[in-house]
């Protein structure tokens, strides 16, 4: 599927909003997870993760070494997540993750891009129930057999393994053995990631095209330009 892999070439592209907005989002999960543990990400596994994720993103490395900075100071910033769901153009299914010091504001605007885009929020359930929640590791790679194999060795719940395009192997497993399937990995050389994280992977696909594609694409761009939104999650197949 390599949805996390798709969604970060397509976000490495943005500019001027778009850019100032995928800094704040870096900014704070950096934030979050340095919070909770050591600056050092050898020793911080959530922070790692994090650093994993925005890799190849083009994010200022000051941008980074400020939010670890913020997070070990006193009168730290307390952030508050949540999960809105519902459908967007086309009656896509829309699933989308908020970080907020103000979690009125996040709901507003999130509210107000359903609203104005041609979505609808939906009630807790509406939209969920279609997607599942998965570790997910992707790589440049070539023996995809040879990996599957090692990570079954190691007891590692294996949901999918995916050659895509690029020569990008994407693996999918439970949550859960997400740190012991990167280690796996390592082992077998693999340095760097083009994704490192939990994910939702919709179980049920969809395509649009035409004018209903367009206010599709519109109607995510908006809600990634949120200062507050950190990961939009969809159903549709680009």
């Amino acid at each position: 599927m390599g949805r996390a892999y798709e969604v970060r070439k397509a976000s490495i592209a943005a500019t001027g909003k778009a850019k100032s907005a995928l800094y704040m989002k870096a900014s704070r999960e950096i934030y979050m997870a340095a919070k909770g543990g050591s600056p050092d990400p050898r020793e911080n596994l959530a922070l790692r993760a994090v650093l994993e994720k925005y890799k190849g993103q083009s994010i200022p490395k000051d941008v980074i070494q400020r939010a670890i900075d913020k997070a070990q100071g006193k009168g730290a910033e307390d952030y508050i997540s949540a999960t809105y769901e519902g459908f967007g153009p086309g009656q896509s299914m829309i699933i989308v993750e908020t970080l907020s010091d103000n979690a009125k504001r996040a709901f507003s605007e999130v509210r107000a891009v359903f609203n104005h885009k041609g979505g609808k929020i939906a009630d807790s359930g509406s939209v969920s129930y279609n997607f599942q929640r998965l570790g997910e590791l992707d790589f440049k790679g070539s023996d995809p057999d040879n990996i599957t194999e090692n990570l079954i060795m190691d007891d590692i719940d294996v949901k999918e393994v995916k050659t895509m395009e690029d020569g990008v192997i994407s693996v999918l497993v439970a949550p859960t053995d997400l740190s012991r399937a990167e280690k796996v990995l390592r082992d077998l050389g693999i340095e760097e990631f083009l994704a490192n994280e939990i994910t939702l992977i919709p179980d049920q696909t969809i395509e649009l095209t035409g004018e209903e594609l367009e206010k599709y694409q519109n109607f995510v761009d908006a809600l990634n330009e949120l200062d507050d939104v950190q990961t939009v999650y969809t159903n549709v197949v680009l």
